[in-house]
């Protein structure tokens, strides 16, 4: 397999999370943590059960040490300011981003299917979006698919979080995070690193230029993309949003997607099924109806 290209920075490891602490909520009060609650609701619509306080105190904590503060009230008040650039790192940091390369292989059979028989019936591109694309092997894994299809399309890749969206479009990983796939995949859509990137592998420039990426909340009320797309992934995300935005993401994506258009939700989300535009095509797959 061809090196990782030359000048290319491995990318950082993640820190690992501060251990789990006995009495967080000494530490985290009440209040403080009710405000968290609030603010990432307002701020991402994420609702954060009261059984998340000791993640909050452990993700939050390094915030508080990277800006020199001794007391979540503090943090807090920095956020809530008008000019605050925290905000930003707050988002991230209560952001959960768990992902693989074809994670939840069914989506991807099914899109296979859906991009071959787009590529036999149409000269347009196939568009999809990857609405909460995470650190980037979603986005790629739908790139890949739209290759071994020899279907012609794009792929937009949007996140809340700027920290995994630089992961993403930079494309590098370590080996491990990719050592699950085909020998054939391997080769085909990566570039392997030697020297000082070895254990690294990097994504093939045919693949880049199929994906853009771009940070989005999908609670803003106006979304930068308004283009059409044939296939939409929005997957593991919306289990921290209430049943009313729920609702509301899901009519804007009924408004996006093209007629026949699919929509893959995550593994334990059945939201669409109360959707009269969409239909149930596999497991946790929808597809887009009406003219």
């Amino acid at each position: 397999m061809p090196l990782l290209r030359a000048g290319e920075a491995a990318p950082r490891a993640p820190a690992a999370d501060t251990p789990l602490l006995a009495d967080a909520a000494s530490l985290l009060s009440e209040r403080d943590f009710g405000t968290v609650r609030q603010l990432i609701a307002q701020y991402a619509g994420i609702k954060l059960s009261p059984q998340k306080r000791n993640m909050v105190y452990n993700r939050l904590q390094r915030r508080l040490r990277a800006r020199g503060l001794s007391c979540f009230g503090a943090y807090l008040e920095l956020v809530q300011r008008e000019d605050s650039d925290e905000r930003e790192a707050f988002v991230n940091a209560l952001t959960t981003n768990l992902t693989a390369f074809f994670r939840e292989p069914h989506h991807f059979e099914l899109l296979l299917a859906h991009a071959r028989a787009h590529a036999a019936g149409q000269s347009a591109p196939l568009r999809c979006w990857s609405s909460a694309c995470s650190t980037g092997e979603e986005a790629w894994s739908i790139a890949m698919v739209l290759r071994e299809a020899q279907c012609a399309g794009s792929v937009l890749a949007t996140d809340i979080d700027t920290d995994v969206l630089n992961t993403a479009q930079a494309g590098i990983y370590r080996m491990e995070r990719a050592a699950a796939l085909p020998a054939e995949r391997l080769r085909k859509h990566f570039l392997r690193g030697c020297g000082a990137n070895e254990g690294l592998v990097s994504i093939r420039p045919e693949l880049r230029q199929m994906v853009r990426f771009g940070q989005l909340n999908l609670q803003s009320p106006v979304w930068p993309a308004q283009e059409g797309f044939e296939v939409i992934f929005c997957r593991n995300v919306v289990i921290y949003f209430d049943r009313e935005v729920q609702k509301k993401l899901l009519a804007r994506f009924a408004d996006l997607l093209a007629p026949g258009g699919l929509l893959m939700v995550g593994h334990s989300e059945s939201f669409p099924s109360a959707h009269p535009g969409f239909r149930s095509c596999g497991r946790t797959a929808y597809q887009r109806v009406g003219t």
